[in-house]
C-alpha cells in the first residue's frame, strides 16, 4: 500500500441541461472554463440534455452527496436549468414545469447541495438565454411540431431564477437579460434559436468567469512547476505534500 497521499483535485461541477452538456464541445463555455483551471481544478460536466428542474432535483443526490470523499472538495457548482422548464404546456407537456414549481425546484436544489456540503456561496445559478422564435420554430417544424417556446415566457423563468438565487443567497448569471441588454442582436449568441453559437459560448464563459474567479483564485497550482523539480532527486519535489 502506498504511503503517499493521493492528490485530490478540487472540483467545479456544471449541472444543467443540454446547454451544459454541450459546453464541452469545441469552443464550448465549459471547456473554456476548464482550460482556465487546468492544474488547479477539475471541471466536471453533469449536463443532462432535455432535463428540467423537476428531474434535476430527483437525480442530484445521485450525482453529488456528502458520502463521497471526492465531493468534499467542491469549489463551485453551476445550476443551469430553465430552457426546458419554460416549454409551453400545451405544446410540450413532457418538459414543461409550471413557473412557481420551477422556482421551488431551484430552491430545493440549493437545499440538496447544502446537505451535501456545498454551501450557497459556492452556487451560481444561470438563467436561460433568450429564444429566437423564428429559428427555433424551424427546428420544431422539422420534428413535426409547432413552436413550443416563447421568448417572453423564457423571460418569466429567467426572472424567477434571479429571484430564487437571491432568496437562497446564491450568485446568478442572468443570460436572458444580459444578452438582450441595450437592444443588441442576441440572435448572434444562438445556433438554432435555443442552443448557443460559438459567440454565445464565449459570452457565457466570459460572464461566468467573472462570478467564478473569486471562488477559485486562491486554489494552488497542483504539483510543482517543471522548472522547480529537483532533477537529481525528483522524489523530493514530487512526493511531498503541498
Amino acid at each position: 500500500m502506498s504511503k503517499f497521499k493521493t492528490i485530490v483535485w478540487p472540483k467545479v461541477i456544471l449541472f444543467g441541461d443540454s446547454i451544459t452538456q454541450f459546453s464541452f464541445q469545441a469552443h464550448g463555455w465549459g471547456s473554456a472554463i476548464a482550460d482556465k483551471l487546468a492544474r488547479k481544478c477539475d471541471v466536471v460536466n453533469r449536463g443532462l440534455s432535455g432535463y428540467n428542474s423537476r428531474w434535476a432535483k430527483i437525480v442530484l443526490p445521485r450525482l453529488i452527496n456528502s458520502q463521497s470523499s471526492a465531493d468534499n472538495n467542491i469549489a463551485a457548482v453551476t445550476v443551469f436549468f430553465g430552457a426546458n422548464d419554460c416549454a409551453l404546456e400545451d405544446q410540450n407537456p413532457q418538459q414543461h414545469i409550471p413557473l412557481q414549481e420551477y422556482s421551488e425546484n431551484l430552491k430545493e436544489i440549493t437545499r440538496l447541495l447544502a446537505s451535501a456540503g456545498v454551501s450557497a456561496d459556492k452556487v451560481i445559478f444561470i438563467a436561460p438565454p433568450p429564444i429566437q422564435e423564428s429559428a427555433w420554430e424551424k427546428e420544431c417544424m422539422q420534428k413535426g411540431c409547432p413552436l413550443n417556446r416563447h421568448n417572453s415566457v423564457v423571460g418569466q423563468y429567467a426572472q424567477a431564477c434571479v429571484q430564487a438565487a437571491g432568496q437562497c443567497g446564491a450568485d446568478v448569471l442572468d443570460l436572458w437579460t444580459l444578452m438582450q441588454k441595450d437592444g443588441q442582436d442576441y440572435t448572434l449568441y444562438l445556433s438554432d434559436g435555443l442552443h448557443l453559437s460559438e459567440k454565445g459560448n464565449q459570452f457565457v464563459s466570459q460572464h461566468l468567469w467573472e462570478l467564478l474567479e473569486s471562488r477559485v483564485e486562491k486554489l494552488p497550482f497542483i504539483l510543482p512547476y517543471w522548472g522547480d523539480v529537483d532533477s537529481k532527486s525528483p522524489e523530493s519535489s514530487l512526493l511531498c505534500d503541498q
